[in-house]
């Protein structure tokens, strides 16, 4: 074998065609082999990076200095005992993490602040790509080393006592990379109403139905006998006040562009709601989902009885729900998604590959994979790695320019 040495090689500059093209050019002229190679550019200025075997002997150094001097780049070096990737060696190698921090300012110093949050738990960054700044800002921190448990609490304390931030740590990987399957809860979810209270003031009981509900959340009443409660209180009435919640039905911001780019990636997507049928067949329909489901209201007669027909979703129907699609859509539950607000998303938030919890109440952001506190439903791209520019190429094929946000603007 030939005696060699080993390089490593950083090339940075004004970028333009041709300088790669260049630089591989003299290594290649020089006899080298290329171990490692990576590139990035950033507002137009290049960082090429090779780790090279040159043979020994060979003035690769001066012929590479010479070319940066031409194209006014700079040439730095340095030996190194090894440069094969660690990888390379053939031994099963520990994955590490991804670190997604994103909201609508992130300041230099959250993003020191989840930086550190890393750091404390003895992980490393080896990477950081930004993925978004509008609507909101997200980076991906590429991170080795660290236990999956450790570095999430330690994030988890860092987002939760910095409002401006938050953070999503998975297990870097193919089934990272591989999610097929969105199930999405719909009230305050996939839309920003509850459409029980919609229902509710439309026949004239907003105020008992209110009631329930509160008395529900301090543990009185289950969902199920919340949710029966609530209906019983539109007994008598026409459906004519379906049509009229329709009617004020709001979907969530970033909801359409959130379903257009998980369908151009080829996900499969599904709601699944302790609200009706009624509401969730029409945004199936509107939205072009493949599976809904939701409890179903009895009518007779064009009016509401006051029951339901069926067994309620509730939180474990929910569960169930995301396990029979999957089933159906031969997707394994590793590779599914599950994104909800409330305590009754909790068993469907575990049952998934990564549960998301979406602007929701304390003890299901505590309990969830990860929180998503930003109102943009299509922020959840960005947890998923899909970076904005692929999210605004679906924008402009659908309506022929990226998605704006009204309330951006004017600020």
């Amino acid at each position: 074998m030939v005696d060699s040495d080993a390089i490593l090689v950083w090339v940075t500059g004004q970028d333009r065609p041709g300088i790669t093209v260049g630089v591989l050019e003299v290594v290649a002229d020089t006899g080298a082999f290329i171990h490692d190679v990576q590139q990035i550019t950033m507002r137009g200025r290049l960082t090429l990076g090779m780790a090279l075997q040159v043979p020994s002997g060979h003035d690769a150094l001066k012929e590479l200095l010479f070319f940066g001097w031409e194209n006014d780049l700079a040439i730095d070096f340095e030996a190194v005992s090894d440069p094969k990737p660690s990888q390379g060696s053939g031994e099963k190698r520990s994955l590490g993490h991804v670190v997604t921090v994103l909201g609508r300012n992130l300041s230099a110093d959250s993003l020191r602040t989840a930086a550190q949050a890393v750091t404390d738990v003895g992980a490393n960054i080896d990477r950081i790509v930004r993925l978004s700044s509008y609507p909101v800002y997200s980076y991906e921190f590429i991170v080795s080393g660290g236990a999956s448990g450790d570095l999430r609490s330690s994030l988890m304390a860092a987002a939760s006592n910095n409002p401006e931030f938050d953070v999503a740590v998975q297990r870097e990987g193919l089934r990272r990379r591989a999610k097929r399957l969105v199930v999405l809860d719909v009230d305050s979810t996939l839309i920003q109403n509850e459409v029980i209270d919609l229902l509710a003031d439309e026949a004239g009981v907003g105020d008992a139905c209110k009631a329930i509900t509160e008395s529900a959340m301090e543990g009185d009443l289950d969902f199920e006998q919340s949710l029966n409660a609530r209906v019983a209180l539109l007994a008598g009435s026409s459906v004519d006040i379906i049509d009229r919640a329709k009617q004020r039905l709001t979907l969530a911001r970033g909801a359409r562009t959130f379903v257009r780019t998980l369908h151009r990636l080829g996900f499969r997507t599904a709601i699944v709601s302790g609200g009706f049928t009624v509401f969730t067949d029409e945004l199936k329909t509107e939205l072009g989902l493949d599976h809904a489901h939701a409890n179903e209201l009895e009518i007779v007669d064009g009016i509401i009885t006051g029951k339901i027909i069926g067994r309620v979703v509730d939180r474990a129907r929910k569960a169930e729900l995301l396990v029979e699609i999957a089933a159906l859509e031969n997707v394994p539950l590793d590779q599914t998604v599950a994104v909800g607000d409330g305590a009754n998303d909790l068993d469907m938030l575990d049952a998934a590959g990564l549960g998301i919890a979406f602007n929701a109440k304390q003890v299901v952001q505590e309990k969830a994979d990860t929180a998503v506190s930003v109102p943009y439903l299509d922020a959840i791209l960005f947890v998923l790695g899909v970076p904005r520019e692929d999210i605004e190429e679906a924008d402009f094929e659908a309506h022929g320019g990226p998605m704006i946000y009204p309330e951006l603007e004017s600020e």
